[in-house]
């Protein structure tokens, strides 16, 4: 027991005071916690040799925690330890000097500060329900549409305690699916019936008043005095359609069957009483369903074109539907499995890829050519090759069977516009390969590579600034001036002005910006006249007074108009 010494004054002749609680006698004591009060009852204390000026008498938890701070016997033997919960009590007798701090509900023994001093405790052990201990399983069903119950379920009711018994069954999340009432309730129930998964089975037992036992309820959501013993796994296992290996397989489509080869079912943990094969697309489409690996192996997957296809292996039970050519797999329904799957690639052919350019030409009657284009046919497939030229509208416009042809092409005799060449395999069959056809009229197998763009531009005449002017046609000169030629793209051999009327009929041509600006334009009378830039290679015709520029025949090129307005 504590021993506490109590200061004395000083100019006291009386020595130190050692404090004495005495001695608790009765328990200890063992109660359930089910709802019903329970009360300790013929405690004592011996405290025949007690010193102390003050004394009541204290509970707390095993660890010293004051729980509750009873002033008498009766008033201990007046306290319900069922409503603690389950745990440990300690009762102590206490006595004690005026002063002592940390005597309070909530507090630790171990943070008295005074003079004190503890009999030694009484135990009080609030034991829970007891559900008792099952045992039985674990259990590993298939479902499969065939009733599955478990049997052999053993209770171990020998420390069974509490009001009220059942059994509950759960799913892995502690959801409640059933509540047979008894061991043989429970092995009646049909597990394949709940699909796949995993359940619990428990034995529950409880007091009056247990709320959040019901169908759909969560076991973390019962309220009141309840045990649950261990609990039995039902497993709920889907059937098995096996594991297969082989491939992946990769094929080019060019005409030429492609099958596959050297598949294997691993069949160690196959179920199911009826087998078959799935082919289907990466989309799980259905495409076909042979019945076995020599029929797999029999597919021709040339013949599917390009794309991706899956190879399953597949088990099931009678009853299943949606299993036909067309359907998706998601439209199966009924007991069912899918082993792992093997995927076929069916490429088309490979035309390489080709490099060079782009390249840009000025059409102004000068031969253009390409020159540099290689082509990497490290992947190149296919049995016939070739080179094709088309607009920006994939119309064929040439067909140089070779390298060197292309490069001897005259781009310049196109006209301006954008020309695209490309490289070209294919397999023997192929139609619509001739000038004037589209690439889209192409028919058979074949692939066309990367393709190179040459843009066809016009002659540049540079862009005028200036103006625009406005005039009054009164008898007086009128001249513009002040007007500007930005020559930073200009192109051609020749150069000169045109002046126009708004119909583009030629009225004159000065040769120079300095002719221009000589122009008196009050003598054309009332009017619109436009001021152009033009540049043009040698053999142009219609450059004429009184022609239209829509006359012209040849290489040229006009800049923007500059407008004369003669009021």
């Amino acid at each position: 027991m504590l021993v506490i010494l109590i200061s004395c004054d000083d100019d006291s002749d009386d020595g130190p005071v050692t404090l004495e609680a005495g001695t608790l006698s009765g328990g200890p004591f063992t109660f359930t916690v089910d709802g019903i009060p329970d009360m300790v009852s013929g405690i004592t204390i011996d405290n025949s040799n007690r010193v102390g000026s003050n004394s009541t008498y204290v509970i707390t938890d095993d660890s010293g925690n004051i729980l509750g701070l009873p002033p008498s016997l009766d008033a201990v033997e007046g306290v319900d330890f069922d409503e603690a919960g389950a745990g440990i009590c300690l009762i102590w007798y206490l006595v004690y000097e005026d002063g002592l701090a940390g005597l309070e509900v909530g507090m630790n023994t171990s943070d008295f500060s005074g003079d004190y001093d503890l009999s030694n405790s009484i135990t009080v052990t609030r034991n829970g329900l007891n559900a008792g201990m099952l045992s039985g399983g674990p259990y590993n069903f298939t479902v499969d549409g065939i009733p599955d119950m478990v049997s052999s379920i053993v209770l171990d009711d020998s420390s069974l305690n509490g009001d009220a018994q059942t059994y509950v069954i759960t799913d892995d999340q502690k959801n409640i699916l059933g509540i047979p009432p008894t061991l043989e309730a429970v092995e009646g129930v049909d597990f394949d019936g709940a699909g796949v998964g995993s359940c619990y089975i428990y034995h529950l037992t409880y007091s009056t008043g247990l709320g959040g036992l019901a169908m759909g309820g969560n076991l973390d959501d019962l309220t009141g005095e309840f045990a649950l013993s261990n609990f039995v796994v039902v497993n709920r296992n889907a059937l098995d359609a096996g594991a297969i290996s082989g491939g992946p397989f990769t094929f080019t489509v060019d005409g030429t069957p492609d099958m596959v080869s050297g598949i294997t079912l691993d069949d160690t943990n196959l179920t199911g009483s009826k087998q078959g094969w799935v082919i289907t697309d990466d989309q799980n489409n259905i495409l076909g369903l042979p019945p076995t690996i020599d029929a797999v192996e029999g597919v021709d997957f040339d013949g599917a074109g390009t794309g991706v296809c899956l190879i399953w292996h597949i088990t099931y039970e009678e009853g299943l539907t949606g299993l036909t050519g067309g359907n998706n797999v998601s439209d199966l329904v009924g007991f069912y499995a899918l082993s792992n799957s093997i995927t076929v690639t069916r490429e088309g052919l490979d035309a390489g890829a080709i490099a060079g350019g782009p390249f840009t030409f000025t059409v102004d009657g000068t031969p253009d050519m390409v020159s540099g284009i290689t082509l990497d046919d490290t992947n190149l497939t296919g049995s016939k090759q070739g080179w094709v030229i088309t607009d920006d509208q994939n119309n064929i416009l040439g067909l140089p069977p070779t390298i060197d042809a292309v490069e001897g092409v005259d781009f310049d005799g196109a006209g301006t516009g954008v020309c695209l060449i490309w490289h070209i395999t294919y397999e023997e069959g192929l139609t619509g390969l001739t000038g004037g056809n589209n690439v889209s009229d192409l028919d058979g197998f074949y692939a066309l590579s990367n393709s190179i763009t040459v843009t066809r531009e016009g002659l540049n005449a540079g862009a005028l600034s200036g103006g625009p002017f406005t005039f009054t046609v009164d008898g007086t000169p009128d001249m513009v001036s002040g007007i500007t030629l930005d020559a930073t793209g200009l192109t051609g051999t020749n150069q000169t002005y045109v002046i126009t009327d708004d119909a583009n009929n030629i009225l004159g041509v000065p040769p120079t910006l300095d002719a221009v600006e000589g122009v008196d334009f009050d003598g054309a009378g009332t009017g619109v006249c436009l001021i152009w830039h033009l540049t043009y290679e040698d053999g142009l015709t219609g450059l004429e007074m009184g022609k239209n520029v829509s006359d012209f025949d040849g290489f040229y090129g006009l800049s923007n108009p500059i407008t004369v307005t003669r009021n």
